[in-house]
């Protein structure tokens, strides 16, 4: 099979294939063998009508028009990858000749993943969040754990936002009580607004044995809703000191120092695991944000797809219906496909832009660096490299293997050179944020520079 390939207007290219008689002429044998189960013959069993039998009852270019259908995509698939045509849409084919006997030649026009060039890739700017923690994280974790053990002490005072009343309540319509707006000795924190608004707004200065009514919306249809509450109680949250006693309570630490250690250690570990996804997440859009041509649609609607079904799969992990999410969630239709236009777009644009990176630079991948990653893969699915590469290469999968370890390293190559910066414009230590957290025998050790004047 002779082809070659050539460019045409509008990101497409031609792919001009011709395939010798002889080489097409196993297909068309192929196609009457495939004729033969299928035909019914008087004096021969299915699959053993001879093939100048079935010559002579449908003809030739039954059997060509047959084997045309079949073989064409294999052989458009086969000068594609031998010539390393990016395609991202489906071909026109166009047969030129062979269709009725001879070598057949056909031209193939596809749409090609474009050739951006992008311009201050290497002086991109990030911000995010400083990862280390600081003495108010601290703090409010402290405050956290000092909730958690806390007491409620009854009082002899009214009821101020913060405290815990028990109350017997009642929320009906025409004198009928409404399931879920009634209940007896409820626990409820005043300033919660989890029931409606207008309860905490009367339970405020509230006493102990006293009845209040009032009429509220309903939260679930919004029609009126009368409210009767008795107020039981009155009780305040009383913390704990902030000593060595209530870190042996509260952890299995021995003082407080020791407790305010482990979270600096536990925060900053949590931070940076943050950060690097930020800064990770950032570059690219930073990046993305460098292509100033629209993505081509073929590769949006591609991504799209891909993202869609990646949700619903998830979603059928966990026994729900893509349908139902979206019910349940209340997203509308049309504004869920634009966010995942949208989504989409920024993806290919990231994608479009590595590549030129890749390409400006100079980043390839080498056959020990396309090994590593079969054996990544194979480790993954469980399978051995061998049958991996077998696969990859069965279905011409390699090139796009190695492309996707290109583009990586081209990622790779924009996080060693971005600047990263704080909200306030402060330097960030990139490479400790980029570090291997298993690499480093305490995460919460590495320091970070302190915000500069300007």
């Amino acid at each position: 099979m002779e082809s070659s390939v050539e460019p045409v207007e509008g990101n497409k290219v031609k792919v001009s294939v011709e395939v010798p008689a002889d080489d097409f002429e196993r297909e068309v044998d192929a196609a009457f063998k495939r004729m033969a189960r299928e035909v019914r013959l008087p004096g021969f069993r299915p699959g053993k009508v001879p093939r100048q039998v079935l010559e002579a009852r449908v003809g030739t270019e039954t059997a060509r028009h047959d084997a045309l259908q079949h073989a064409l995509p294999d052989y458009y698939a086969e000068a594609i990858a031998r010539l390393e045509v990016d395609a991202i849409a489906a071909p026109e084919i166009d047969i030129t000749a062979g269709q009725d006997e001879g070598p057949i030649a056909f031209d193939a026009v596809v749409q090609v993943r474009p050739e951006v060039i992008v311009g201050g890739y290497a002086s991109l700017r990030v911000v995010i969040d400083r990862p280390e923690a600081t003495e108010a994280d601290i703090d409010e974790r402290i405050e956290d754990l000092r909730e958690q053990f806390s007491t409620l002490t009854e009082i002899d005072r009214p009821a101020a936002e913060g405290d815990t009343v028990t109350i017997d309540i009642t929320g009906a319509r025409d004198d009928e009580p409404l399931d879920g707006l009634t209940a007896e000795g409820y626990q409820y924190r005043v300033g919660a607004g989890t029931v409606v608004a207008e309860l905490d707004e009367a339970l405020v200065d509230a006493t102990a044995s006293q009845e209040l009514s009032f009429t509220a919306d309903h939260p679930g249809d919004g029609e009126p809703v009368d409210f009767t509450v008795t107020v039981t109680d009155v009780r305040e949250t009383v913390l704990p000191d902030i000593d060595d006693s209530f870190a042996a309570e509260a952890s299995e630490f021995d003082t407080v120092d020791e407790l305010r250690a482990d979270l600096t250690t536990r925060l900053t570990s949590a931070k940076l695991a943050q950060a690097r996804m930020d800064l990770r997440e950032r570059s690219a859009d930073a990046l993305g944000e460098l292509v100033t041509d629209d993505p081509p649609e073929p590769l949006v609607e591609t991504e799209m797809q891909t993202r869609l079904q990646d949700l619903a799969l998830r979603l059928q992990a966990q026994g729900i219906d893509l349908g139902d999410y979206m019910r349940a969630t209340g997203q509308d239709p049309e504004a869920f496909r634009e966010e995942l236009r949208k989504a989409a777009g920024r993806s290919v644009r990231v994608d479009l832009a590595l590549r030129a990176v890749a390409s400006a630079e100079g980043i390839e991948v080498d056959d020990d660096e396309l090994d590593a990653e079969i054996e990544m893969v194979a480790a993954r699915v469980g399978q051995t490299a061998k049958k991996v590469r077998e696969q990859f290469e069965r279905n011409s999968q390699t090139a796009l293997v190695r492309s996707d370890v290109r583009t990586r390293k081209a990622m790779e190559w924009i996080l060693e050179r971005v600047e990263v910066v704080d909200p306030d414009g402060g330097p960030v230590d990139r490479d400790a944020v980029l570090a291997d957290p298993d690499d480093a025998d305490d995460p919460a050790s590495t320091d970070f520079p302190e915000e500069q004047d300007s």
